[in-house]
């Protein structure tokens, strides 16, 4: 991910041939964990909510996640790598839905 973002990660993911319905499972979920994450935004303070927004992976992670994508397209995931990508495009989603609320306060800080 390094320079990438979250969200153009899981837009990559996304056209991954055998994970299609997984993201589409996952994207539900996510309006859901938007509602329920929304008290934490009572907490955000500008310092936090911009080092939220400069989350990145590093680049040890980056490569892992892209060689478990290029297996994925390719249908040749274990078992257990179709897990840990599971997880990691459900942590993203949440990550993202973070971003969006760390982005709109901010917004509303500096109106």
């Amino acid at each position: 991910m390094g320079s990438r973002t979250l969200r153009e990660n899981l837009a990559r993911m996304a056209a991954s041939p055998g994970h299609r319905g997984a993201y589409n499972t996952s994207m539900a979920t996510a309006s859901y964990l938007d509602r329920l994450l929304e008290p934490l935004t009572e907490a955000f303070t500008p310092r936090m909510a911009s080092v939220l927004l400069e989350l990145r992976a590093d680049s040890e992670l980056e490569a892992h996640i892209d060689e478990l994508r290029l297996k994925a397209n390719s249908g040749t995931l274990t078992p257990a790598e179709e897990a840990e990508y599971k997880d990691f495009v459900e942590a993203v989603d949440l990550i993202s839905i973070m971003q969006a609320k760390a982005r709109r306060f901010l917004a509303k800080q500096s109106a």
